[in-house]
Parts: C-alpha cells; sequence; structure tokens
C-alpha cells in the first residue's frame, strides 16, 4: 500500500503473517492450568514445560472455557477456589465440550471435598502446598490412564529432568534440546525404555544393527562415548549411562 507524507510517497511493507497451523501444531501433549493466582499458575506451567509438556494458563473459568474450547488440551489442572465461576461451575461447564481429564489442585484438604470431586469424575486431587515431582507423577499417571498403549510416544523422567519423544527424535535434558544421530537416538531409546534396567550388548546390537557382531559392539561403544558427552554438556552429569562391565548398559533414571 502507498501513502503521500509532504509530498513524497513512501511504500509499506506488510508483515508476514503466521500460519497458525504451523504454529500450534505439536507433537507434545498440552496441560492448561486454571487457576487466579498468577503466581501459582506460572510455577504450575514452568514444573510442566520442564517435564516436556506444552502449557497453556487460564485465570478464571470463563477464560478455560474458551481457551479449552480452542486449544483443546490433554489435561487441565483446576483449581476450587475462585471468584466468579469457582472450581466446581467450571468443571460442571468444561464436561459440556470436554472429556479430557480434570485433575483438582485446591487449598481445600477435608476429605468430603476430596470425595465429592472423585465422585463427580474428577481424575485427581491434589492439596496445596504441592510438591513439585508430585505434580509431574500425578499428570504422568493419568495420561497414561487416559490414552490408549498404542499413542504413549513419548517417555519424562523428572530425575534427571529427561524427555523423550519416539515419534519426532526429539531429546530435552534439563530444558536443553539435543541433537542426536539416528543411531545415537535408537540407543538412547532401547536403555529409556528398559531403565532403570540393564540392557545386553546384544539386545542393542541385534535392534539397531540386526545382528551382534564385534564390529556392531564397537560401534556401540563409540556412539555410548558420543551420547555421554553431550548429555553431559547438557546437564554437567557424565553418569547418565552406566556401563555395567560385560553386560551392557543401563540409564540412570527413573519414571
Amino acid at each position: 500500500m502507498a501513502t503521500q507524507e509532504a509530498g513524497v510517497y513512501s511504500v509499506q511493507t506488510p508483515q508476514i503473517g503466521i500460519d497458525l497451523d504451523e504454529f500450534q501444531k505439536s507433537p507434545r501433549q498440552s496441560v492448561m492450568v486454571v487457576e487466579d493466582e498468577l503466581d501459582t499458575v506460572f510455577l504450575l506451567k514452568q514444573i510442566l514445560r520442564m517435564s516436556g509438556y506444552d502449557v497453556l494458563g487460564a485465570t478464571s473459568g470463563m477464560e478455560a472455557i474458551l481457551k479449552c474450547q480452542d486449544i483443546k488440551p490433554d489435561l487441565i489442572l483446576l483449581d476450587l477456589m475462585m471468584p466468579q465461576m469457582d472450581g466446581w461451575q467450571t468443571y460442571q461447564h468444561l464436561r459440556e465440550i470436554t472429556d479430557v481429564p480434570v485433575m483438582i489442585i485446591s487449598a481445600i484438604h477435608n476429605k468430603e471435598d476430596v470425595v465429592r470431586a472423585l465422585r463427580m469424575g474428577m481424575d485427581d486431587y491434589i492439596t496445596k502446598p504441592f510438591v513439585n515431582a508430585e505434580v509431574v507423577a500425578r499428570v504422568q499417571a493419568i495420561l497414561r490412564r487416559s490414552r490408549p498403549a498404542k499413542e504413549l510416544d513419548r517417555m519424562v523422567f523428572p530425575i534427571p529432568g529427561l524427555v523423550i519423544d519416539f515419534s519426532t527424535q526429539e531429546v530435552i535434558l534439563k530444558e536443553h534440546h539435543i541433537q542426536l544421530t539416528g543411531k545415537e537416538f535408537a540407543i538412547l531409546a532401547i536403555l529409556a525404555r528398559k531403565a532403570p534396567d540393564v540392557v545386553h550388548y546384544r539386545s542393542i546390537a541385534e535392534a539397531v544393527w540386526g545382528k551382534d557382531t564385534p564390529q556392531v559392539r564397537n560401534r556401540i561403544k563409540y556412539l555410548v562415548y558420543l551420547l555421554r558427552q553431550k548429555l553431559e554438556q547438557a546437564s554437567g552429569n557424565a553418569d547418565l549411562i552406566q556401563n555395567i562391565d560385560r553386560l551392557g548398559y543401563k540409564l540412570q533414571a527413573r519414571l
């Protein structure tokens, strides 16, 4: 579009638009935090982001309903004590538009409300103040129950803060994205699925190369060496992959 200023024409270049399909597309699961305290929303979002989840927040029941229709999260964390529309009312309205799991995070400790929430169909109830690791563990448990086993394509290890996405081959360690080759990722994936058990050299060789030979075992040792370097660079921990003498390797991580 051209404009005239003091007899001089200038051309305004339009800003490039955003492809919202690409912007919103993500293989990760998403969690919506519904809480009127901004500090609590921020804290829960950070905890979940560090565990590999996409997050969004809503500070009122009405905002939660509107966002839920647009974003369609995989799980909702819901506070009970909110002004105007409390958690009980918000839950009833949410159930009219979605059947995604809902976990209550509330300062209300009495057993009557816990029982009421569970009888209404809410999936879990955790009280404030909460422990970060417990929140993540409960979120993982709910999402495991709510999705078919064949769709579970990601593993999250709160300790040491490791996220492995098997569909995209994305690896995040303590918020650092780690670039791996195909074979490096294949080895890490096998160790993760078996963690914290030991995976024998032969199992790795046959799963990744389809054969177990001295040359393949040497290749495994070299790739594990490279893996350790990359993991150590991200976390400062050189022992995430432990060598079990004459047996194989194991990943020092737990769900």
